[in-house]
């Protein structure tokens, strides 16, 4: 597999966990079946697709950029789907998640 593949599997696998993160709130503590399994299906592409990139790109990196995309996305998928807050300080401290993510991939090629 080549190093494109690679990040596009882990930008999919970020994806997944933004999903997955977005459905725990759904699920109601696992008690509600079709949002649980969904929750539990996007749970288990994320962890495959990390794993399918990781055997590629550095596990650290990956690692880091998994989490940091699926943190960036639940928060914008709580302001938009949820309406949770937002604040200077919050949108400070996401900008620089995304300022983390982005240096950590163009320093691991």
């Amino acid at each position: 597999m080549s190093t494109t593949v690679a990040w596009v599997l882990l930008f999919a696998a970020s994806l997944f966990e933004v999903a997955w993160a977005g459905t725990m709130k759904l699920t109601e503590g696992f008690t509600r079946l079709w949002p649980s399994v969904l929750n539990l299906l996007c749970m288990a592409g994320s962890v495959y697709l990390i794993e399918t990139a990781a055997k590629v790109l550095p596990v650290g990196t990956a690692y880091a950029v998994w989490t940091g995309i699926g943190a960036v996305g639940a928060v914008v998928l709580g302001v938009v789907v949820y309406h949770e807050p937002v604040s200077v300080l919050r949108m400070v401290f996401l900008f620089l998640i995304i300022a983390g993510i982005v240096g950590l991939n163009l320093t691991s090629h």
